[in-house]
C-alpha cells in the first residue's frame, strides 16, 4: 500500500479544526509558555542584580527557557494529539480509512509543529518589549537548534505513545513527567560541569546537553561550535530510529494481544 498524502492531510485537518474551533484549547496553548517566559524573565532580572556568573543573565537564561519550552511543547503536543485519539476512542477508527502507521506518525508530527508554534510565537514576541531580549541573536544556528529540539521532542512523544499503546491511558502520566525527569540532566540553565561525574557521563548521552551548551557558547562567548550541533543531530537520529521502531513494535504487540480495541476504555 502506497503512502497516501490525502489521508495524512485528512488526519492533519481533523486535529487542526479541533484546535481552531476550541478557544479554550488555543488559550491553553498560549497561556503556559507566555507565563513561563514572563516568570523566567523576572527571575533572570533578579539574577542580574545578585549574580555575575553571566555577563548577560537575562539574555542567556531567558533564551534557554524559550528553547526548553519549544522542546517541551513539541513533545507534549505530539502526546496530546495521540491522547486525543485515545480519549475520543477514535484510534482504531483511523485504520478503517485505512491509514498506515507511518501516515499517522507523519500527520501527528506536522500537527504538533502547528500546536507548538501557536503556543510559542506569542511568548517569543513579548520578550523584546518586556526584557529587551531577542532569541534571533543566536543567528543561523538558531534554526539548527530549533530543529534538533523538535526532533528530540517528537522522539520523546514516540516513546510515550509507545507506552500508551502497550499499557493504555494509565501510562499518560509519563507524558507530563518525561521532560521534567530529563531537565536536570539536560543542563538547560547551567554547564555540565555542575553535575557529579556519574551524571555527567549520563548527560553526555542526551542531545540536550550539546544544544544548550551551544546556545550558551554563542550568547556568552560569541563562538559557534558546530561540533555541538553535529553531536546533537547524531544522537537525535539514533533516538529517533529507536523511537519509531519501538512505536511499530508496541503497535504490533497491542494488535496481537487484542488490546487496541479497548485502548480508549
Amino acid at each position: 500500500m502506497k503512502v497516501s498524502f490525502n489521508r495524512i492531510f485528512g488526519l492533519f485537518l481533523r486535529h487542526f479544526f479541533l484546535i481552531k474551533s476550541s478557544l479554550p484549547r488555543i488559550l491553553d496553548l498560549i497561556y503556559w509558555p507566555t507565563i513561563q517566559i514572563i516568570l523566567w524573565g523576572f527571575i533572570s532580572k533578579f539574577f542580574t542584580i545578585y549574580s555575575d556568573y553571566y555577563n548577560n543573565t537575562v539574555g542567556v537564561i531567558l533564551t534557554c527557557a524559550i528553547l526548553y519550552d519549544f522542546l517541551f511543547r513539541s513533545s507534549i503536543s505530539f502526546n496530546m494529539l495521540f491522547l486525543e485519539e485515545i480519549w475520543s476512542r477514535n484510534f482504531t477508527n483511523l485504520f478503517i480509512a485505512p491509514m498506515k502507521i507511518s501516515e499517522i506518525i507523519t500527520a501527528l508530527v506536522g500537527t504538533a509543529l502547528i500546536r507548538t508554534l501557536i503556543g510559542l510565537v506569542p511568548a517569543i514576541l513579548i520578550t523584546t518589549p518586556l526584557f529587551g531580549i531577542s532569541i534571533l541573536n543566536l543567528g543561523l544556528p538558531l534554526f539548527f537548534l530549533f530543529l534538533s529540539l523538535y526532533i528530540f521532542g517528537i522522539t520523546l512523544g514516540l516513546f510515550v505513545s509507545s507506552g500508551l499503546l502497550r499499557y493504555g491511558p494509565a501510562f499518560e502520566n509519563i507524558a507530563w513527567s518525561s521532560l521534567f525527569l530529563l531537565a536536570p540532566l539536560g543542563c538547560i540553565y547551567y554547564p555540565i560541569e555542575i553535575l557529579p561525574d556519574f551524571f555527567q557521563s549520563v548527560a553526555r548521552g542526551l542531545p540536550l546537553v550539546y544544544i544548550f551548551e551551544e546556545a550558551r557558547s554563542i550568547l556568552v562567548n560569541q563562538v559557534v561550535n558546530y561540533s555541538n550541533i553535529k553531536n546533537a543531530f547524531i544522537l537525535n537520529l539514533i533516538y529517533l530510529i529507536v523511537g519509531v521502531f519501538l512505536f511499530y513494535y508496541s503497535f504490533s504487540q497491542a494488535r496481537k494481544k487484542g488490546s487496541l480495541i479497548n485502548i480508549g476504555e
